[in-house]
């Protein structure tokens, strides 16, 4: 049996993977413990967040699937930090977490090209340093061109509750042990990580009235571009609520830390730093009086509640006393109790920007076995992976994003050309171009992209051009014509409830002050009144930012100077006088292909580069000279 495309692994990364793929044309087979877990949502049922939501917006622009089910399954929707400026402004939605697998195995069993089977992958099969095909636990051979590994926290998965310990990807499920030796045996740089998730308690041991209510937007608005925002705006939502942790929990906890796998050296996996279980929280903390908890649904029906930022391993009579200690969970049942979970990951410098390893041809990784964690950082490299394994196949170029284009783009080259020891979560402020990275405008900066590849569709990137078109036409209008201080002036700028000016400026300068809204921008252009609402908000926040939107676009430029400087395939570092053999050591384990990309290695200093520069135009020139000799 032979594919074009075989994918390992059916979380996040997986699905965007495989779904690429196939709708690309190719004949792709996605292998999986359970087929019923697909999409599994292992930990909280959210997706998205700050800086995450933008990353799911990307994928969604791409042709991803992630925007659509959160959309599909959706319980709560809500803009976090709507406050700030909308550069840092993030999605997120509360999630039915038995409906997201079942929507997203019925688009992969549904799927054209696309065949799903139910068994467990033990080894990558290779000639030469090259991908032939997967072997699985039944004896089965599939051959392929391409393997794409998103195992998540299945390779050589370790469960932690208190002294307790089972092999398993996830509760319930088989690790993928083998697989973590063939690997192994492939020379990729393994490490070890850990993660965990948080109690599941019985809603009705719960008691809502003492905790604070946190509801949904008023109008929510979708994830994917491509769903209405009727079918958000009238849609039921739940509400999540707020409690906290307080000095009789963090009493009992630290009465407990010399049962805690975190602290007694049985976990010897790194955790996450921005998302740390309970008792690494009380012990970093310990001048803290008490940590939020916020109290969220898991299904539609409500019947059990997820207690995020209460991720523990510590032993289940422990985990019940200090769910008791909590305002509203005094009479909590606990219906799964928490657990931490080791796993083997991929050191993600091995990686090429494409995600392809730099070792063996062919073999991709993606997801949380790059170093990452959450659904939507696995998810973009998912999508990305299976993108640039079909591409590769048609013998194309890679396709790879700029830090300047996407948040994708700052998440693939901060693992690739820095690596990681804990699990990588995106944040905005890992993002340079954050200003010109936000989640309203990620149609208009990819959905080109996405066409191009044939993941978006005629009709809907007809739309986006549109949309593309009209806001240039109004910002050039906004820039090529003036308000001056006449009385009649005044008294239109009075009637929208807007300060005079006093001089001639641009009618971008009114339209881009943070008292101007989407009411007054139809009073003021009415020929521009039946624009879609969403572009009305892009006009006014690239008049808002457009001084720094153009400072940020003068670092691009630069930057794209040294992206077009190509560092050639068989240069020698070694060669280079006057780099350090720490330098020479990085260049050639990352094996920059750019001078910029050289520049983004941690550690490497602009002095370093100009050197690099300077022999990377000597090499040239002694090509060419060589050449016109023969």
């Amino acid at each position: 049996m032979k594919y074009d495309v075989i994918v390992i692994g059916g979380g996040h990364a997986g699905i965007e993977a495989c779904l690429a793929s196939a709708r690309m044309g190719k004949k792709t087979l996605l292998i999986t413990i359970l087929a019923e877990r697909i999409g599994a949502t292992s930990c909280n049922p959210a997706i998205g967040g700050l800086a995450k939501g933008h990353l799911v917006k990307e994928i969604d622009a791409l042709g991803g699937e992630m925007g659509k089910c959160t959309d599909a399954v959706g319980l709560q929707f809500r803009i976090l930090n709507v406050s700030k400026g909308p550069a840092v402004r993030g999605s997120r939605a509360q999630i039915d977490m038995d409906r997201y697998p079942i929507y997203m195995r019925d688009v992969c069993l549904n799927t054209p090209n696309l065949t799903v089977k139910q068994e467990i992958a033990d080894e990558i099969l290779t000639e030469e340093g090259k991908v032939t095909g997967v072997k699985t636990d039944l004896g089965l051979v599939y051959e392929t061109q391409k393997v794409i590994v998103t195992a998540g926290t299945f390779l050589k998965g370790l469960i932690h509750i208190g002294e307790y310990q089972k092999e398993a990807g996830r509760v319930g499920e088989l690790p993928s042990n083998a697989l973590s030796e063939s690997l192994k045996s492939l020379g990729l740089d393994i490490g070890r990580l850990k993660t965990g998730t948080c109690p599941r308690i019985d809603a009705s041991s719960i008691d809502f009235s003492v905790m604070d209510e946190q509801p949904g937007d008023e109008n929510p608005v979708p994830f994917s571009f491509q769903t209405s925002k009727s079918d958000t705006f009238g849609k039921e939502q739940l509400p999540c609520f707020i409690t906290y942790t307080n000095i009789d929990t963090h009493s009992i906890i630290a009465d407990n830390f010399y049962r805690a796998p975190l602290f007694t050296g049985q976990i010897e996996g790194v955790g996450p730093r921005y998302c740390p279980s309970i008792e690494d929280k009380v012990n970093r903390f310990a001048d803290k009086e008490r940590h939020h908890l916020f109290v969220e649904p898991q299904t539609k029906e409500a019947t059990e509640y997820y207690i995020n930022g209460l991720s523990t391993s510590l032993p289940p009579d422990t985990q019940l006393e200090m769910v008791h200690s909590i305002k509203g969970l005094e009479n909590a049942k606990i219906v799964r109790f928490g657990y931490a979970i080791e796993y083997d990951y991929i050191n993600p410098t091995e990686l090429y920007h494409s995600l392809e390893t730099k070792k063996v041809m062919g073999l991709y990784c993606a997801g949380q076995v790059n170093g990452t964690t959450g659904y939507e950082e696995a998810a973009a490299q998912g999508l990305m992976a299976g993108i640039n394994a079909s591409l590769s196949i048609d013998g194309k170029e890679a396709f790879v994003l700029r830090r300047d284009e996407a948040y994708i783009g700052v998440l693939i080259d901060d693992l690739v050309t820095k690596g990681t020891k804990e699990p990588y979560r995106m944040f905005t402020s890992r993002a340079e171009y954050r200003l010109l990275l936000r989640e309203d405008n990620a149609d208009i900066r990819l959905s080109p992209y996405g066409h191009e590849i044939g993941l978006i569709e005629d009709d809907f990137y007809e739309k986006v051009t549109q949309k593309t078109k009209d806001i240039k036409e109004v910002l050039a209008y906004l820039e090529t014509h003036f308000i001056t201080p006449s009385k009649e002036n005044i008294q239109k700028l009075a009637s929208i409830e807007e300060d005079p000016v006093t001089d001639k400026v641009q009618l971008k300068r009114v339209v881009g002050r943070g008292s101007f809204t989407v009411e007054k921008f139809d009073k003021l252009l009415p020929q521009y009144s039946d624009l879609a609402i969403d572009t009305k908000e892009q006009i006014m926040i690239e008049s808002k930012y457009a001084s720094y939107i153009q400072k940020q676009q003068t670092q691009i430029n630069r930057m794209k100077n040294m992206i077009n400087i190509k560092i050639p395939k068989d240069f020698d570092f070694t060669k280079v006088a006057g780099l350090s053999n720490e330098i020479i050591e990085k260049f050639q384990t990352f094996n920059p292909t750019t001078l910029f990309s050289a520049s983004e290695i941690s550690g490497v200093t602009p002095a370093a580069i100009d050197i690099l520069h300077i022999y990377i135009r000597m090499d040239q020139k002694k090509k060419i000279k060589s050449s016109h000799s023969c």
